[in-house]
């Protein structure tokens, strides 16, 4: 295995327990308490991910979502009180790539278009109805086009479609404390 470096920022508690216990799994508890009263809109999104990741069939029984990970130490959130940031050696098979600005698109309830004439059809058809995604996905009158967005997010993993750059992200199942290079608070 070449592994390759990546970084994480986690609660300072996700430290604690790797030296505890040797591995930490985010728990959907978790994400609610760091996000309260957003947690709703964004495990919308998450859940989806979750079913529909390429690496479902991988995901430990105690892990609700995947930890998100940097390729570069540059783009890994800042440090702030009650964090740590940690380097991690990986097997890059253990990463799954996300398409930073595809994911962006999902977490705004919008639609991923495939090329630049199926983004026209799309706005037209948003448009003709006079709604945006985000209001269509949140509402109860437009079922057809929050079904069409959400099934656009399938192209979150296909790599010919992008969205700006072809910058991404990583997640991965678990986290061990053998894994950890560097921890930086």
């Amino acid at each position: 295995m070449n592994a390759i470096h990546v970084w994480t920022k986690q609660h300072s508690s996700v430290w604690d327990t790797l030296e505890k216990t040797g591995r930490y799994t985010a728990r959907r508890e978790f994400i609610r308490k760091d996000l309260q009263e957003h947690a709703g809109l964004v495990l919308e999104v998450y859940d989806w991910l979750v079913g529909h990741g390429p690496d479902r069939m991988n995901r430990p029984p105690d892990a609700d979502y995947p930890v998100w990970v940097s390729f570069a130490r540059e783009t890994t959130m800042l440090p702030s009180p009650g964090t740590v940031i940690l380097e991690l050696a990986l097997d890059p098979a253990r990463i799954t790539p996300i398409h930073i600005g595809k994911w962006g698109t999902m977490l705004n309830y919008s639609y991923i278009p495939a090329d630049q004439a199926d983004a026209k059809r799309h706005e037209k058809l948003l448009k003709d109805y006079g709604v945006s995604d985000a209001k269509a996905y949140m509402s109860q009158f437009y079922p057809q086009i929050k079904r069409e967005i959400i099934q656009s997010w399938e192209r979150l993993f296909d790599s010919a479609i992008t969205l700006g750059s072809n910058e991404t992200y990583g997640t991965i199942w678990e986290i061990r404390k053998e894994w950890v290079i560097q921890t930086i608070r």
